[in-house]
């Protein structure tokens, strides 16, 4: 039996399509340029719209929001 359903294929094609095209952006606003990170995406987006995809692992998640934000100290100031 398959882990991941036909959504899910063509969600992470997408995805892929879009990092290739420089279009596909994480939920930060950034960038994506890694490989993997696009899977993921894919991925998440075929979890949301209710596609077959197996559950995230829980070692996988990631327990702070991301990145933190500077105070701007280091900024120049013009």
């Amino acid at each position: 039996m398959a882990k991941y359903g036909e959504s899910a294929k063509k969600r992470v094609k997408s995805a892929m399509e879009r990092r290739k095209k420089g279009t596909l952006k994480s939920s930060s606003g950034s960038r994506v340029k890694s490989r993997k990170q696009a899977i993921a995406i894919g991925l998440s987006e075929a979890r949301q719209k209710g596609g077959k995809v197996p559950a995230r692992k829980a070692s996988t998640r990631k327990s702070s929001g991301g990145r933190r934000k500077s105070s701007g100290g280091s900024r120049k100031k013009s």
